[in-house]
């Protein structure tokens, strides 16, 4: 009999109150719905609720639930007001790396009244992945994978995936290790292993090649980029001595850079990262989010009213130079942006490294001559068009006006490209998250910078006359 369709994402939620009243319906419709749309049916339920939906889904299907990235940040809260030992049961189920992203996010006495609970086998995989940061291979990969040792047959590799492949993360891989010293040695695909003769030693098996792996303190994006370069669906972890101790899942490195993303997009806005997602925080925390930002943000703009005031004889006599000061700032602003955005774009992705600050600043310096000459060859063509056509009147001697624009113009666009980007490398030389390079903070820098430039190009060339 054909299955319902599942419903919206968006009308899960109060199908789910429904069936609550009535486990044994509730049971077999959800066991129908996708994982994914049961866990953000959940996260849009407080937690206590929450935990009430999930203990009444079927085991398996729960499983499947706690395990979904749309619940990461509402799954410790949920876990917390299950009973204990349906919380025990559910975080034994789970795959080994959501395990220690759960008592990660767990509080202290959370974690103590929950470790005893679990069996010895997955006590120990906590203890193994909690010593890692998440961000690195260590903190990100599960100890649920296939290995066998290189006498072993095909045909006997296969009889033991049909026992063991529900209790593993993937069977897409099999890692054949060295039976003397455990070191891991070759890796089967599950296409070589389905075609090779049943009596081959899975030493023999597939292609000889170099194993690729990473180490445990790798750092996510490296283990991306190894992923990504090698179509890998999943990237081997091993110890000093080539033992294996865990495997990164495609899937895995997606969810981390996708959240890395996020919060690189989050600080370039000038905002702190967020931890949860917008609609769920709190209006505190979103305060304290975006205030820190903005209060430096505010004091460095403190500096232009100082630069201003420093130039204030020369505003008064050609008050016709406030005109341009925010074409000015603006210009330089924008230049500044996009040379930091396109600089920390390739640090993320290794097309340069520190090492290449100066290559970098070669070609920004040409560059930003030729963008600022641009732009000062278009404000000194606007000048002269409005003074010709008697749209405004910039004075006896609108020509030098519109000279000094046109020179500003190309000392601060060269200026904000250089400063945006190296400002990138000096953060990561540093030890700081280059994406710290905010768009508002490179903005404001120029913006007092340019002034001064501004300024400064004016006295040189209206001296004598307006100034």
């Amino acid at each position: 009999m054909t299955q319902p369709p599942a419903p919206a994402p968006e009308a899960t939620p109060e199908l789910l109150y429904l069936l609550a009243a009535d486990p044994d319906e509730f049971a077999d419709v959800a066991g129908a719905l996708p994982p994914a749309d049961i866990a953000d049916a959940l996260r849009r339920l407080p937690p206590a609720p929450a935990a009430k939906v999930l203990a009444a889904l079927p085991f398996d299907v729960a499983v499947r639930v706690l395990d979904e990235p749309e619940i990461e940040y509402d799954r410790a809260g949920i876990i917390c007001k299950l009973d204990l030992p349906d919380a025990g049961r559910l975080i034994d189920g789970m795959s080994a790396d959501q395990q220690a992203d759960l008592f990660r996010d767990l509080p202290p006495d959370e974690r103590d009244r929950l470790l005893p609970l679990l069996n010895p086998h997955t006590r120990r995989g906590l203890t193994l992945l909690l010593q890692y940061e998440p961000d690195t291979a260590g903190g990100m990969m599960t100890t649920e994978y296939l290995t066998v040792a290189t006498t072993a047959s095909a045909a006997e590799t296969l009889e033991l995936i049909k026992r063991v492949s529900g209790n593993k993360e993937t069977v897409y891989a099999i890692y054949v290790t060295d039976p003397a010293t455990q070191a891991l040695v070759h890796v089967v695909s599950l296409r070589e292993l389905l075609v090779a003769e049943p009596a081959t030693p899975m030493g023999s098996v597939g292609t000889a090649r170099s194993v690729l792996s990473v180490r445990p303190h790798t750092d996510r994006e490296d283990v991306a980029r190894l992923i990504s370069k090698y179509n890998l669906l999943a990237a081997p972890v091993v110890d000093r001595d080539r033992k294996l101790i865990g495997i990164v899942t495609v899937d895995d490195v997606l969810d981390a850079l996708v959240r890395e993303g996020a919060e690189d997009v989050q600080k370039f806005g000038g905002v702190a990262a967020f931890d949860e997602p917008y609609t769920e925080m709190s209006f505190t925390a979103m305060i304290r989010k975006r205030a820190g930002w903005l209060c430096v943000l505010f004091l460095s703009e403190m500096l232009t009213a100082t630069a201003m005031q420093h130039f204030e004889g020369e505003l008064a006599q050609a008050v016709v130079l406030t005109l341009f000061i925010p074409l000015i700032m603006s210009s330089g602003g924008n230049s500044g942006s996009q040379a930091t955005s396109l600089i920390i774009r390739a640090l993320a992705i290794r097309e340069i490294a520190v090492k290449d600050w100066w290559r970098v600043a070669m070609r920004e310096l040409p560059s930003g001559l030729v963008l600022g000459a641009i732009l000062g060859v278009i404000g000194i063509v606007r000048i002269t068009v409005w003074q010709n056509l008697h749209l405004y009147d910039y004075g006896p001697h609108w020509q030098l006006v519109a000279l000094t624009v046109g020179c500003a113009l190309v000392g601060v666009v060269t200026f904000g490209s250089l400063a945006g980007s190296m400002l990138p490398f000096a953060l990561k030389r540093l030890g700081f998250d280059p994406a710290s390079a905010s768009a508002p903070f490179v903005a404001t820098l120029v913006d007092v910078t340019g002034l001064v430039i501004y300024f400064t190009v004016a006295v040189v060339i209206l001296r004598g006359t307006l100034l």
